[in-house]
């Protein structure tokens, strides 16, 4: 009992290793962070419409409370500052003839009041700007064209984050495994990809990158080196009709990466084969890319999928979705390698060669040879 627990948490201890050296997860998060960026950080204030769209919920919805809260509050000190300057306020007891820079203003909570009411164009009436002061005059408009800005910013923003194309591609989904099969007598490594939302990606592209540690002939350790994976589809890579999954597949040959790896080591390499497709939606001509990535665990050698798509007696067609990670076992050759030199080792049976200076004669009869 003592050893299996432990061999179970050794395996968890060992996944979870795994995990963490993954550069980029299942959902195309990018595991990966910048070290002594140093003075490089004001350059992020440059680019602030960026930085605020990068920001996450918290901060964002934090930052666009804080500039209208602030911004209410820094001009209602001001217009509570010109009352006091002109002594309007209840305070210096004016006189009955007196006339105020803005009416009703009778201390900071009315003061506060008036400056909301002004950037958000509320207009209750009560409190109102008179012809007396040019300053109150002046800080009105200035207050209105600067709330225009903040409300065009920040609530562009928020639209900004909420459109964008990013959250379009939660909606596309890969297959939980990659499965390594015999498709169309090659070897291949095949995934499956499919669009939830009845909605196209148009010029749809997919492409892999292959990630692993080298070492150069002059001893340089490169670590994250990207190797390129063409993937290909029935029908094409380019300009995919995604309207139903598809399942995409690369062809193990001679010059890709995988024509050495055997169903008995793949288990053993170091690698992290990452799937990109970048397509445009069609509702809002915005670009997407959508990432995931696969590692040794999760490449079953001698599986192909389930079938997933079926025609209903209606005529319709159906996607089963329950199908769409499930694999089966096929028989595989258990390496590109073998598979290769079987074929050529047929295709060398089958061949005939002539020789135009062979002759072929009968032998003749010997004769006894007398002794």
């Amino acid at each position: 009992m003592f050893s299996y627990l432990r061999k179970r948490f050794s395996n968890h201890i060992r996944e979870r290793s795994r995990r963490r050296a993954r550069l980029v997860s299942k959902d195309g998060r990018c595991n990966i962070e910048f070290g002594n960026v140093g003075q490089s950080r004001f350059v992020f204030l440059i680019d602030i419409w960026t930085t605020i769209l990068d920001l996450r919920w918290r901060y964002k919805m934090t930052i666009f409370i804080s500039a209208f809260l602030g911004s209410w509050f820094l001009f209602g000190l001001l217009w509570y500052v010109v009352a006091y300057v002109h002594q309007d306020l209840p305070e210096f007891n004016p006189s009955i003839n007196h006339t105020p820079c803005v009416d009703n203003i009778n201390g900071l909570t009315s003061a506060f009041l008036f400056s909301l009411e002004t950037q958000v164009t509320i207009g209750y009436g009560f409190r109102c700007v008179t012809e007396q002061c040019a300053t109150a005059i002046f800080l009105l408009i200035f207050q209105c064209i600067l709330g225009v800005i903040i409300n065009s910013f920040m609530c562009g923003a928020i639209l900004a984050k909420i459109s964008r194309s990013k959250n379009r591609a939660k909606t596309i989904t890969f297959s939980k495994n990659a499965v390594i099969s015999k498709r169309g007598g090659k070897l291949c490594l095949l995934i499956r990809v499919a669009n939830l939302r009845k909605s196209l990606l148009i010029g749809s592209h997919i492409y892999g990158k292959l990630l692993k540690t080298t070492i150069t002939p002059e001893g340089e350790t490169i670590i994250l080196d990207q190797v390129n994976i063409e993937f290909i589809v029935d029908a094409g890579n380019e300009n995919l009709f995604f309207i139903s999954p598809l399942t995409i597949y690369h062809i193990i040959d001679k010059n890709s990466p995988f024509f050495h790896m055997a169903a008995e080591t793949i288990l053993q390499q170091d690698f992290e084969l990452v799937v990109f497709l970048d397509g445009t939606v069609e509702a809002t001509s915005a670009t997407c890319q959508v990432r995931t990535s696969y590692i040794p665990e999760e490449v079953l050698w001698g599986y192909r999928f389930a079938p997933i798509v079926s025609k209903t007696k209606e005529g319709k067609y159906r996607v089963d979705f329950q199908n769409f990670s499930r694999t089966v076992a096929v028989e595989t050759p258990h390496c590109a390698f073998c598979l290769y030199n079987e074929k050529e080792a047929k295709a060398k049976e089958k061949k005939g060669y002539d020789n135009p200076g062979f002759v072929l004669t009968e032998a003749g009869e010997t004769s006894d040879t007398k002794m």
